[in-house]
């Protein structure tokens, strides 16, 4: 891992988070009545429908600099969106896959916490309803995508992992323990047979649909089967972390440990990876800031949670995720509006190599998760432990 040499100051947060702030505001005219697509286009976001799997980052990013700021303005442009989402769910559009926690977490989820409007909460629950549908006895997952059973999609992916906290938190809501449970069968299907001896990751694991054992782990995105797919391990990291502070359980703070170490060999001097770790330093290969951003986000939340775990200490998670945001502020955010309309730049979506079965899109591009979840670590920075996530 490269040496913290520079880690970013309470008063460089609050300068990019009121820049990204100011950024979501500008934005507002575009896609209050549209989302954002997935990734940019030279930088800049066309505005899409909300049928995209990435479509609640952009609502997430409102109600984050409705939190930030207290300005009205993004509480009524995250109420349009509310309404948007409520009637993707009801008509069932584009919704036959397992992202419902990408959805409904930022836009609807956060919506409800800060302002208790019952349409937020409506949608989330009927979105907890569609992601525990795709619950597969045989195996105990989540499926991904595709027909429900189909041999050939049998299968999960790590992102998922991020995609429990809507069950967790509709548990909570409901009384209905059931989400709860579904949610912890998954997370530990998942956290068995995706990770690696070496503590790197799968991104797809595919489930035998007959006995419900491990069949074998591929990739989708990444470079290859066997490479270690940036974002998928990002995942991985911020899952463990949430699935710790839903259970208090400690086996997750060995997953985290694990997949955490993993990643911080492998950064590059500045540390934002590339899109593949099986790239270094000199490969020419493009960047992926949405994995970093991911990373700090979870580093901040094992801080909250050290009380589990006081062996590693406080600083080291902290210290690490003030270094990598730093890196991302002074190196990859968005200051100037006249070149991008998103917040954080370097991205990348969906990179083809001769080994995945990628649509090359968004590479090199500001990515939508990227934005919301740098937003999300400067908050969580700003304002400190009393901060609460979607998640």
């Amino acid at each position: 891992m490269p040496d913290l040499k520079e880690i970013i100051t309470r008063g460089e947060v609050s300068g990019a988070l009121r820049i990204a702030a100011a950024q979501v505001r500008r934005n507002l005219p575009q896609f209050t009545y549209k989302c954002q697509n997935h990734s940019s286009i030279n930088n800049f976001y066309p505005p899409c429908e909300n049928e995209q799997w990435t479509c609640g980052f952009w609502p997430g990013e409102i109600w984050l600099a409705y939190e930030y700021s207290g300005d009205e303005i993004f509480k009524y442009a995250g109420f349009i969106q509310v309404e948007s989402f409520l009637k993707r769910i009801e008509n069932k559009t584009a919704v036959a896959h397992h992202d419902m926690g990408f959805l409904y977490s930022p836009s609807c989820v956060a919506a409800y916490k800060l302002t208790g409007n019952e349409a937020a909460r409506r949608a989330a629950l009927l979105a907890a309803d569609q992601l525990i549908a795709r619950f597969q006895p045989v195996g105990e997952f989540i499926q991904a995508w595709g027909e429900l059973g189909a041999k050939d999609n049998y299968r999960y992916i790590i992102d998922c992992l991020m995609n429990l906290p809507l069950l967790f938190w509709a548990s909570e809501e409901s009384g209905d323990e059931k989400y709860r449970e579904i949610a912890l069968r998954h997370a530990d299907t998942c956290l068995k047979y995706s990770i690696r001896p070496d503590g790197s990751t799968f991104h797809t694991v595919f489930m035998n649909p007959e006995t419900g054992a491990f069949s074998r782990g591929e990739t989708c995105q990444g470079y290859s089967d066997d490479s270690f797919w940036a974002r998928g391990q990002a995942w991985a990291i911020y899952g463990a972390a949430l699935c710790c502070r839903y259970t208090g359980d400690c086996k997750y703070i060995e997953i985290f440990k694990r997949v955490l170490s993993f990643f911080k060999e492998r950064l590059p001097e500045d540390f934002v990876p590339y899109w593949d770790m099986i790239f270094t330093d000199g490969s020419g290969e493009p960047r992926d800031s949405s994995s970093a951003a991911i990373v700090i986000c979870a580093l901040l939340e094992m801080e909250k949670l050290s009380q589990y775990d006081d062996s590693t200490g406080l600083n080291e998670y902290a210290s690490l995720a003030k270094a990598m945001l730093k890196s991302l502020v002074d190196n990859y955010s968005v200051k100037d509006p006249a070149k991008s309309n998103g917040l954080l730049l370097h991205g990348t979506y969906s990179k083809k190599s001769p080994y995945n079965t990628c649509t090359p899109e968004g590479v090199d591009e500001c990515v939508s998760w990227g934005d919301y979840f740098y937003m999300e670590a400067l908050m969580r920075l700003e304002f400190d432990c009393d901060w609460e996530p979607c998640w």
